[in-house]
Parts: C-alpha cells; structure tokens; sequence
C-alpha cells in the first residue's frame, strides 16, 4: 500500500474511534445524523455477514430485467433490441460523463429511464467520447465487485488485490475446492497498457461428502453480465488461464480503509433492493428520482401511456408550485430550473385525478483548482461550491499510473469552510491527472472534473 494509503488509514482507525463516541452521543441526544445514510436505512435489519450481502448485491444488478421501449439504447457493436428483454445491467465505463448504476443513480433510476423513449438512453451515446462506454447508464466489472463488496466509491479492478490492499490474500489452494463465496477473481491485463478485470463468486455447490461440483462466478461483461456456473474441473482450468488469481478478502474494514459504504447515502442497497412503480403518465429524460446540476436543462416527457387525457402539468419545488402548464401536448417540455431544491412534477388528468409524481433534485457542484499545472510532491487545496448537495469525496487519479489513484474523504469541517486540502502523497506520478469532485444529493450523486498537469 502507498504511504499516502496508510496515512489515510491511520487517520481513519483515528476518525473510526473518535465517530464512534460521537455517534452514540448523537443517537442519545436523537440527532439525525449524516441524512439517511447506509447505517440508518440498516438499523434494526436482520445482520448478515458480508459475504452473503456482497452476493446478494451482486445479485441485484446482476438479476434485473428490464425491456427497452425505443430503439437506439447503444450497447457495444450495435444497439439493444427494442422489445427485446435483457438481464443484468448494462456494460458501460461511463466514468464522469454518464453515471454509474447503484453509486451514482439508484437501480430504479436506470429503470424509469428505461421505460421513457425519451430518457438518456435512447439520445445519448458515449461511444467516441470515453473508452470502453457506450450506454449514459452503466455498469463495468470494478464498479460491479465494488459495489457488491459495499464500498462507497469503486476501485478499479486491480485494486482489488493485495498489491494495493490489506486485508486480502491469494486463496490457498488456488483450486475449486478452497473457493467461497464473496472471493474475487482477478485477470491481469494482457499487455501493458491494456485493462484488467475482476469476478465475484456468488455460489458454491459441495456434494453430500462436502466436495465442491460447482462454482458459480459473476461480472459485469458486454453487453450486460455474466452468470458461469462452472464445474470444478472448469473452474480449475479458468483459473489456470491467464495467470487468473483467487483472491479472499480476510478483513473487509482493512480492505475498504475508509472506503466503506456505511455512513455515506449511497450505494443505496436497500433502495435498490426494492422496486418503485414506474410512472406511466410522466417520466424525466434522466429518468425519475434523479439529481441535476443546476443550469442543465430537465426534459419532462408527457406520455399518458393509458390515454387518460392530461389537463395540466404542474411543477413544484418542496410546497411551491413553479409553474402549471395548461392543456400539454404528447412529448418532451424542457424547463431550466435556476433555483436549487427538491423538485417534484405530476399530471393533473382530465378527470381531475393526480398522476404519480416524478421526484428530482436541482444541484449545485462545482470546483476550483489553484493551477492547471503543479509540482509533483505538491500539495494543493481545493475550493468548492456546494447547494442542496453534501460534497463525500474526491477523486484523484493519474492517466498514466495505477498508483497514482486515492481518495480523500470530506470532513464537516471541510464542508463548512468549502475548501479541502489534497496531500502531496497524492500527486506521486508526473502526467495528466484528473482530478473529481463527488457529491451526494438525495436522489443521487454528481461528479464535476479538473485536470491538472503534474511535473518534475
């Protein structure tokens, strides 16, 4: 691990101890704490131990059915069939650009948009503007095992492994019959300067004399993912391939070092672990519980799938109704909301009757850097502007080098003085280095990026 990794783990064993006792005299005093967070949906579930909830978070991406309603939903080589049903969410990188399913959307995002012919998935491609993406709302194998192994922010897939992380060993033997599930497979790159990937195994099968037959591993794998229920002689030979590696995760706090999705609003596990009714009358072009940066245009699509009649589409921001538009016809009104806030959007039909309501936010993100171009070693500090969204994270991550990729983790105080400091231990490597900003609305996160140039 980088020394800028272990002086973030320190400082989290230190904030560990310390949020402890701070949380327990908030919960004494019935303080709300972070705003609906992991830990407070979580209080009072039935406790499970980590493996079983990283299969059954595997699960819920991998499991999901979902049917495009419109043609044009791209997906790599062509496009989703219309009509078409499919398993699994889609593959896509879609880094900063479109949003990642399960951290930055909920699962019942990505399906509102689904079921609006108009929503992002239909009009947007990223094909050509960032690699290894093609669909607004996606999934790829790192962000699919981050998310079942309950981080708050993903690791790319060889940071998975013991070479940048405690808590986590190769499995010994390297066979079917050491294997467990919630262990990770991880396939080196081919080449340098080619990717990397990473699998979950979500089942064991073992005969009455406790022998394993069967090994079922999970992924993220175009165009959606990959269910391999192997048999042990096969899962043998797979991990023989490639100089595959069997790894287990023997201490998940260590391995997370305060990446952990406890504390944070999302991953939303219990979110999307259920299924919202879709609107039929009205859905958003992102799709429907969803934030926006403030200033981006919000496209309501008036669908009145059941041809009920519409009389009005009303706009509210909290109580305040915005704006009533009368007598809208079929198809898309967009509307540039200046104001930040919790928004909500319905139909009143023609019989007088209200249509379910779409829920968005309206957010403010953004960021300064004091240079585009920095010494390496260089420590820097960060200004931001935050409204109706609570600055989690920054990303920081080199182009160039696997290492030079860290986290910094937000604290109250830095929120209040809208500034945190980047260590120099996180500029390790000369290069282009990006630089992201990650914030946490009620409904989602949004992302703003920086470059900056490291030099010698």
């Amino acid at each position: 691990m980088s020394r800028h990794g272990s002086l973030m783990m320190d400082k989290y064993r230190l904030r560990s101890a310390f949020a402890a006792l701070l949380v327990l005299l908030l919960l004494q005093a019935g303080t709300p704490l972070w705003g609906d967070t992991n830990e407070d949906r979580q209080a009072g579930n039935e406790v499970k131990s980590w493996q079983e909830n990283a299969v059954n978070y595997a699960r819920l991406m991998s499991g999901v059915k979902w049917k495009p309603v419109a043609a044009g939903m791209p997906k790599r080589g062509g496009f989703f069939e219309k009509g078409v049903e499919y398993q699994g969410v889609p593959y896509s990188s879609v880094k900063s650009v479109g949003r990642d399913i399960g951290f930055d959307i909920s699962l019942n995002t990505f399906l509102a948009a689904v079921e609006n012919p108009k929503s992002v998935l239909y009009t947007e491609n990223l094909k050509g503007k960032i690699s290894n993406a093609e669909c607004y709302y996606g999934k790829v194998c790192s962000t699919y095992t981050s998310y079942a192994l309950q981080c708050a922010f993903p690791y790319v897939s060889r940071h998975h492994g013991p070479e940048f992380r405690d808590g986590v060993s190769p499995v010994e033997p390297q066979l079917a019959q050491a294997a467990q599930a919630g262990d990770i497979i991880y396939t080196p790159p081919k080449s340098v300067g080619a990717g990397s990937h990473i699998a979950i195994v979500t089942e064991v099968t073992r005969d009455n004399d406790g022998r394993v037959t069967h090994v079922r591993v999970e992924e993220s794998w175009p165009q959606t993912t990959k269910n391999t229920n192997r048999s042990a002689k096969q899962f043998d030979s797979h991990l023989a391939s490639r100089n595959n590696k069997l790894y287990r995760i023997t201490d998940l706090e260590d391995w997370h070092a305060g990446n952990a999705a406890e504390g944070f609003r999302f991953p939303n596990f219990n979110e999307d672990s259920k299924r919202r009714e879709i609107n039929r009358v009205l859905l958003l072009d992102l799709g429907d519980w969803v934030p926006y940066d403030k200033g981006q245009p919000v496209k309501f699509n008036v669908m009145d799938k059941d041809s009920q009649g519409v009389k009005s589409l009303v706009i509210r921001r909290g109580d305040t109704v915005i704006e009533e538009i009368a007598q809208p016809e079929k198809g898309v009104l967009e509307r540039s909301l200046a104001t930040c806030g919790d928004y909500t959007a319905y139909c009143i039909m023609a019989d007088g009757s209200r249509s379910q309501a779409c829920e968005f936010s309206i957010c403010e993100l953004d960021f300064q850097v004091p240079s585009e171009k920095i010494a390496l070693g260089e420590s820097i500090e960060l200004k931001f502007t935050a409204e109706n969204i609570k600055v989690a994270a920054v990303h920081v991550w080199n182009d160039d080098h696997m290492r030079g990729r860290s986290y910094v983790y937000l604290t109250d105080e830095d929120r209040s003085n809208e500034r945190v400091a980047i260590p120099a231990e996180a500029f390790q490597f000369e290069g282009e280095t990006q630089v992201w900003l990650i914030g946490e609305s009620k409904h989602g996160r949004l992302k703003k990026r920086h470059d900056i140039l490291v030099v010698e």
